[in-house]
């Protein structure tokens, strides 16, 4: 094993275990409340670990969106796994999120956790970009599904997943304050519902 091979894998380990702790906190205090010093003795790594697997904290939290984001993607795509077609696959983007919703969170759910820490960060910021395209990428998807549901008409496919994606939104936020995914729920009824008019 090369010695860039040997330094890359002790420092993936140190690297995830920054990652894990920094959502953990991330979530639970919010981004401007958790300090390096709590996320290095989470993770139970040097200071020095935290500078070399990331550039600034500023990079950490950037990576931690890009995980929430790939996370809920995952959560996608199981539940597109088991849709047939693609009324079920707009159902699967709801699912997603209660999915999400019913993790078992250390100090409970807190709503999303990319529009928790976007809220945190000024405008410009390169990480509220990234919850800004993961959330146009939720709209695509629900838009692709409206799509094949409604062939030849695109304007009413955008315009249903605009709709659509604001009622997931605004549950979503509901959720968050009051703790819980009920309100996720509801809005999977109406979703559905929404679809079978269509």
């Amino acid at each position: 094993m090369s010695g860039t091979s040997v330094s890359a894998a002790r420092r993936r380990p140190a690297r995830q275990r920054l990652l894990e702790a920094a959502a953990r906190l991330f979530y639970a205090d919010g981004v401007a409340a958790t300090g390096i010093d709590t996320i290095t003795a989470e993770a139970g790594v040097a200071k020095m670990s935290l500078y070399n697997n990331f550039s600034s904290k500023a990079d950490l939290v950037r990576a931690y969106l890009d995980a929430r984001h790939e996370e809920w993607l995952g959560l996608y795509r199981a539940r597109l796994a088991r849709a047939d077609g693609p009324r079920e696959g707009v159902l699967a983007v709801f699912d997603a999120y209660a999915d999400h919703a019913a993790f078992a969170y250390e100090h409970g759910f807190r709503g999303c956790g990319l529009l928790n820490a976007a809220a945190e960060l000024p405008a410009g910021d390169e990480g509220r970009a990234v919850v800004r395209a993961h959330k146009e990428e939720v709209e695509q998807l629900i838009a692709g599904h409206l799509e094949q549901l409604l062939p030849g008409r695109p304007g009413e496919a955008r315009a249903a997943a605009e709709h659509l994606s604001f009622l997931l939104e605004g549950a979503m936020a509901r959720a968050g304050l009051e703790g819980d995914g009920e309100r996720l729920q509801h809005a999977r009824s109406m979703a559905a519902a929404l679809l079978d008019r269509l």
